[in-house]
């Protein structure tokens, strides 16, 4: 993770960026205060970061998250939430319409790649910090993250009945196509050499150089 002075350093880009992208969420105080929970757990972890802080950095008092979130839990929920249906909507969205399977891969590689580069602070949260959801909302999230995994091995399977792909364990490679998209939102940095484009690009190559006959 990265010192919470990095962050906060990017902090209105990143501010920007979960606007756009969260402008469904009503009223406009709530998404202030999920916008400011997904800052402060990405700098400083879920366990680390109070609910002060969050209501601080969202410009509202001390006790101003409890008027409209139960716990702190329940706002990385929302998050949760939030982020893993873009996510999904993302890599449905993806394969939709594209018949040949080598270009379904790579499209659907690169968008999945590309979305966790573009919003690497939100994708870093409801990727690495699933422990702290509850049981039941655990659950919920659980079912977002199987339909992108369903998505996944579709395509391959897809690929591999058509003779274009080589894949003889459809779940390990899924998972290992997974793992490569998610673990952008680890290490990317908007001063990187590489842009979510690139990124993108660059891994539906690899995705296409390790499957194709």
């Amino acid at each position: 993770m990265p010192a919470h002075g990095a962050v906060a350093d990017l902090g209105e880009n990143v501010a920007k960026d979960l606007d756009e992208a969260w402008a469904e969420v009503q009223p406009a105080v709530v998404r202030r205060l999920m916008i400011a929970a997904t800052q402060e757990f990405g700098a400083r972890g879920y366990h680390a970061t109070t609910t002060r802080d969050i209501a601080r950095r969202a410009g509202l008092s001390a006790t101003g998250v409890y008027v409209y979130f139960k716990s702190k839990e329940e706002l990385l929920y929302r998050i949760s939430l939030i982020g893993h249906q873009q996510s999904l909507n993302r890599i449905t969205a993806s394969v939709a319409g594209i018949p040949d399977p080598v270009e379904r891969l790579r499209t659907m590689v690169s968008a999945f790649s590309a979305w966790h580069a573009s919003y690497y602070v939100p994708a870093r949260v409801i990727q690495y910090e699933l422990g702290a959801l509850s049981e039941e909302h655990l659950a919920e999230i659980a079912t977002l993250r199987r339909g992108i995994d369903t998505v996944v091995r579709e395509t391959l399977e897809y690929g591999v009945e058509l003779g274009a792909f080589d894949v003889p364990n459809v779940g390990g490679a899924a998972l290992a196509l997974l793992s490569l998209g998610i673990d952008v939102s680890r290490w990317y940095r908007t001063d990187g050499a590489l842009t979510p484009d690139a990124i993108g690009a660059l891994h539906a190559d690899l995705a296409e150089r390790m499957f194709r006959r």
